[in-house]
């Protein structure tokens, strides 16, 4: 393995995508019909991605945008939506809903592990008169998966559509749209795929499209407003202009990760290497099951805090490792081993600087975290 000095453990440089220039020069995309193919192309790719053979759009900004795009398309004022809550970003998922009307109901899990699928049977038994419901499959804060391959057949089974935010798993976790029963699936260009931050991309079941083309009040938005985009192939036509850089950029990444073929492996692999790694050093992971292929999030041990590992680790290694917020503030680091960062060199090198981190402020580390890495990889 590598020594020396850590390196930062982050997703490729622009240079990396300079080819981008080569496949397709930049155009007016309101107007260039060779475009409006280019779009369609990368849009199937991600179909491949998803494994759908339904709607797939990409739309201009990070992906907050999804989340409240799909809001504002499906939810009208007095609206019942589930909202399955086991993390941050879950419970996050009904202020949207709040905003355009709907009224939100909480399914609460264990914020410590995926949601239970029993649980949620015998809630919904109970109650599922719900429009939608909201879940992430991936909870990037705490660091674990969700089944959703389980979780939205069961809604499909009560005539629920589901709504799920899939940024931080799409390209590291398995998914499977059509076979799962999904109806909205939304991703993200920055993380497992690694390309320029900046777009939603997002797949739409016909149910879904049922719903939002057959609405009583009208959509309270127009950037949010999936319905502007339903014919926008046959017509020609964008919502608004398209930033083609990203899209060029996008499908690069896309064109990487599927010509690599074992990339959920990939992911696999170096996760359950990370966590193991963690927990021989005597460090306690916040997760107690359902961890996630793509974040390691892990308590900060007493005796250091999160601020004195950021500086340190960027000050002396040049590496960056994430906090995070809300109820975990302060009381995590996370470990990020998705897309270009996650690869065995870059890993090493990041526990390499966090062993060091470490025991520069006292904390007692069985080992050396880094080694524990190479051990079990």
């Amino acid at each position: 393995m590598p020594g020396g000095k850590s390196q930062p453990a982050r997703a490729p440089a622009a240079a990396d995508f300079c080819c981008f220039a080569e496949k397709v020069l930049a155009t007016n995309p309101d107007l260039d019909n060779d475009f409006f193919e280019y779009y369609k192309e990368t849009c199937n790719k991600l179909k491949g991605l998803l494994n759908t053979k339904e709607d797939v759009l990409i739309l201009n900004g990070e992906g907050i945008l999804g989340l409240e795009a799909a809001s504002a398309s499906l939810i009208e004022p007095g609206d019942r939506v589930l909202c399955i809550d086991n993390g941050i970003f879950g419970n996050g998922f009904g202020d949207f809903a709040k905003i355009y009307g709907g009224d939100v109901v909480y399914f609460k899990g264990d914020y410590r592990k995926p949601i239970d699928l029993e649980e949620l049977k015998a809630f919904l038994e109970k109650d599922s008169d719900f429009k939608l419901a909201t879940l992430v499959h991936c909870e990037t804060p705490s660091g674990i998966t969700n089944s959703v391959d389980k979780i939205c057949p069961l809604l499909k089974e009560y005539g629920i559509v589901s709504v799920v935010d899939s940024v931080s798993g799409i390209g590291g976790e398995p998914i499977e749209v059509d076979n799962w029963q999904m109806d909205i699936v939304l991703g993200g260009s920055q993380k497992c795929l690694s390309a320029s931050p900046g777009l939603t991309f997002l797949s739409i079941s016909e149910e879904a499209w049922n719903i939002i083309l057959n609405r009583e009040t009208p959509i309270k938005s127009f950037y949010c407003n999936l319905a502007l985009w339903k014919n926008w192939y046959e017509e020609k036509w964008f919502p608004y202009t398209q930033p083609i850089s990203n899209i060029y950029s996008l499908d690069i990444a896309i064109d990487r990760l599927l010509e690599e073929g074992d990339y959920l492996e990939r992911h696999e692999k170096i996760g359950n290497a990370v966590r193991k790694a963690i927990v021989k050093s005597g460090l306690e992971l916040y997760p107690t099951e359902g961890f996630s292929n793509t974040v390691t999030t892990v308590l900060i041990p007493n005796g250091v805090t999160f601020d004195d590992i950021f500086n340190h680790m960027v000050e002396k290694h040049n590496t960056m490792i994430a906090g995070a917020f809300d109820h975990l503030k302060d009381k995590v680091f996370r470990i990020g081993h998705m897309g270009e960062n996650c690869y065995e060199e870059k890993i090493y090198l990041t526990l390499k600087a966090l062993d060091e981190t470490l025991k520069s402020y006292g904390i007692k580390i069985n080992g050396n975290i880094h080694k524990h890495f190479v051990q079990v990889i």
